[in-house]
């Protein structure tokens, strides 16, 4: 009676399939640490979303500007999304708009910075925000970003820097992309709002005044500037 043999596919080394093995593991770890310094990058730029944040952070509490943050983080892993899935048409339905959505971001902006300059900054810092009010503070950040489709282009090109396209860029590693742009977009808004967080105590009244004027004038000065280029942009 002959013996049986049983064949056992391991792989030609012991040594090669193990380092495959570790190589496979990190990979979703590398493309999640890429989109986490893609979402910081498109997020510390200082802008009106980000004045918007400090400045409810100092009025409304570390609540407040986080979940504003949230809003811009949110709208940044919308933008990922389009450029890491190749979502043309929403790309080209957004950049096609983007005269219009940007009036309508500098409409809003000259909304809440004339309605910041006139309100009462000693009564703000009384008042605790609602889940109303925190869903409206979420809902202003998110429109605010997300009427800049430009940002759509940053991400492309931002992408093909660090090498995430052709071949790499399957749907995948583009979820774990986008994920890491959420997580390191909210991680600089998070840190932004303790910031600001930590040295609100400091304030006494003069300053107040004087923060509630300069943040509302800022915001203000932002959306003429930004309708002044749309309508440029419009009817030249």
């Amino acid at each position: 009676m002959r013996p049986r043999f049983r064949l056992r596919l391991t792989g030609p080394f012991p040594e090669t399939a193990a380092r495959y093995g570790r190589v496979c593991a990190g990979m979703p770890l590398g493309f999640l640490l890429k989109g986490l310094l893609v979402g910081i990058i498109i997020a510390v730029p200082v802008g009106p979303v980000g004045v918007l944040c400090v400045r409810r952070t100092i009025f409304h509490g570390r609540l407040a500007g986080f979940v504003s943050g949230l809003g811009a983080a949110s709208a940044d892993a919308v933008f990922g999304i389009i450029a890491g899935f190749g979502v043309t048409f929403v790309a080209d339905l957004l950049l096609g708009y983007q005269g219009w959505l940007r009036l309508g971001g500098a409409g809003f902006l000259l909304y809440i910075g004339i309605a910041a300059v006139i309100a009462d900054p000693f009564k703000a810092t009384q008042s605790q925000r609602d889940p109303e009010g925190l869903l409206a503070d979420y809902a202003s950040a998110f429109a605010l970003t997300i009427s800049n489709p430009i940002t759509i282009l940053a991400f492309v090109a931002i992408f093909a820097a660090i090498g995430f396209n052709g071949r790499a860029a399957t749907s995948g590693r583009a979820a774990i992309m986008v994920l890491g742009v959420w997580l390191g977009s909210l991680l600089w808004w998070a840190g932004l709002a303790f910031a600001s967080g930590m040295v609100r105590l400091t304030f006494d009244r003069n300053h107040l005044v004087w923060i509630n004027r300069g943040s509302g004038g800022i915001l203000v000065f932002c959306g003429a500037l930004l309708l002044g280029s749309v309508l440029l942009q419009l009817f030249r």
